[in-house]
């Protein structure tokens, strides 16, 4: 237990979400154009499903598949897609750390499903592949919205903590984002 909130390792929670080889879904690398046309589907109807009260509703409105797409073409590295047969429900990107004062940890950029697929456990499996990647990093972060509680929860269960870190970011109005970090032992 820490501060109330039962905590698992992430080998704990790699086992228990281990992938199914009955389920359709499978966690990849991005390689072909097809999954990160995916990727951007993903990353706009998920900010629209999954932000909406939490970012201006204008901003989201405004999203469009093709921006998306196009930023998930730009940068393709290091992005993982969950594929459910041949469709693309969720992904993550990972890399090394852009921010200065954390210089020796790994991030985990962006993670985002379908809300359709909730409850499946595609963002754990994701988590636990985008983690695996990033091996050689003892910290691990995560930056996420302030008002996100459900990312918020995910992170928590996950062993991510507040660092005291935030950031204010404008999306069609002022929104705060907070660092969470990992320690591995």
């Amino acid at each position: 237990m820490y501060n109330g909130v039962f905590k698992m390792s992430s080998e704990e929670l790699k086992q228990q979400y281990m992938e199914d080889k009955t389920d359709s879904i499978c966690i990849k690398p991005a390689e072909t154009d097809e999954e990160l046309c995916g990727r951007g589907y993903v990353h706009c109807t998920a900010w629209q499903e999954a932000y909406r009260g939490i970012v201006n509703d204008r901003y989201l409105d405004t999203m469009t598949v093709e921006a998306t797409t196009a930023r998930a073409r730009n940068f393709p590295d290091n992005t993982l897609v969950a594929k459910d047969k041949d469709k693309v429900v969720g992904f993550a990107v990972y890399s090394k750390s852009r921010d200065e004062d954390l210089p020796d940890a790994g991030e985990v950029d962006a993670i985002y499903v379908l809300s359709e697929y909730y409850g499946r456990k595609i963002g754990y499996r994701l988590m636990n592949e985008a983690i695996s990647r990033l091996s050689e990093y003892k910290t691990i972060f995560v930056w996420v919205l302030e008002k996100n509680e459900r990312a918020i929860n995910f992170y928590h269960k996950y062993g991510f903590e507040f660092d005291g870190r935030k950031k204010e970011w404008n999306l069609g109005g002022p929104v705060t984002i907070v660092r969470m970090v990992m320690n591995r032992e």
